[in-house]
């Protein structure tokens, strides 16, 4: 087995858009005192199965789909590189999601029927995000199903798992913020990716948009993030040490002054590791505050 070249299937980098909103939902179940251990361990092992399960499809279907090819300008790709053939690597996905099941089956035994839901829904849109014969990562919907599935699918299932409960209006708010950090990862990926994604007739977000209007967008995403703890602030769902978040601002700065000056191409992956690396510390800082461990 060539573990290099599945290490680079992997895609270590990547997997902090499964974390951070694991452990955001983890923090929300201490401040509930519903913080359970095996249940939000299994939480956090089902999101990054499900995020390498993602990944290997990607890798695949791009390659099978004719995206991936030598002008690449993003990470290199395992199957288009040859070091994995698409067999193998479909096996690999195969191999994942199953476990993924695995802990699924034992989230399902704590919690009930909608995880059930949740687990087969997150499977499905891994799938279709590039695979099958409409992928919506290639008609300009992969920003919206980021936005949903790892932010308010794993934020809100993480706590329901411990808490048994989706009634809690913090939850439902400390969604956006994380779903809006995470989906900023997959616009400054798009967004190196325009030339190329345009020639092969991938139509991502950024393709429609364009270039100018997708680094807007991109600053309204991580904006948007900050001013939604200010939003829970306000709201009085939290307490001023909520603010504490903005600790993360001289990381996410770095990704902001690339994406503003007009960086291109594939100096932006370096970009794209900044924005998931802001991602996880918003992550980390947000589940701390949440937490109500600080004095009041």
């Amino acid at each position: 087995m060539n573990f290099h070249a599945w290490k680079l299937a992997i895609r270590i980098p990547t997997l902090p858009a499964a974390t951070a909103p694991v452990l955001v939902g983890w923090g929300l179940a201490e401040r509930a005192n519903e913080f359970t251990l095996g249940p939000a361990l299994a939480a956090l092992i089902g999101a990054l199965l499900l995020q390498i399960g993602a990944n290997f499809a990607n890798d695949v279907f791009d390659f099978e789909k004719g995206v991936d090819t030598g002008s690449r300008l993003g990470p290199p790709r395992a199957t288009q590189l040859g070091l994995i053939s698409p067999k193998s690597m479909k096996l690999g996905m195969s191999l994942t999601f199953a476990l993924a099941l695995g802990a699924g089956i034992y989230l399902v035994s704590i919690a009930g029927w909608p995880i059930v839901l949740i687990g087969l829904a997150s499977i499905v849109a891994a799938l279709v995000y590039t695979g099958g014969p409409w992928p919506i990562g290639y008609h300009g919907l992969g920003e919206l199903f980021t936005f949903f599935f790892f932010g308010v699918v794993a934020v809100a299932g993480t706590y329901y798992v411990q808490a048994e409960t989706f009634n809690n209006n913090l939850m439902w708010l400390s969604t956006i913020p994380l779903g809006l950090t995470v989906t900023a990862i997959l616009v400054v990926n798009n967004l190196r990716d325009i030339p190329t994604d345009s020639k092969t007739g991938k139509k991502t977000l950024g393709v429609i948009l364009g270039d100018y209007k997708t680094r807007i967008w991109y600053i309204t995403l991580l904006s948007g993030a900050y001013l939604s703890v200010i939003l829970i602030v306000l709201l009085g769902l939290a307490d001023p040490w909520m603010l504490l978040t903005f600790a993360s601002l001289p990381i996410a700065m770095v990704p902001i002054r690339d994406v503003l000056s007009g960086t291109k191409g594939s100096p932006l992956n370096k970009t794209l590791k900044a924005t998931a690396l802001t991602h996880l510390t918003f992550g980390l800082l947000f589940s701390a505050c949440i937490t109500g461990w600080f004095p009041y």
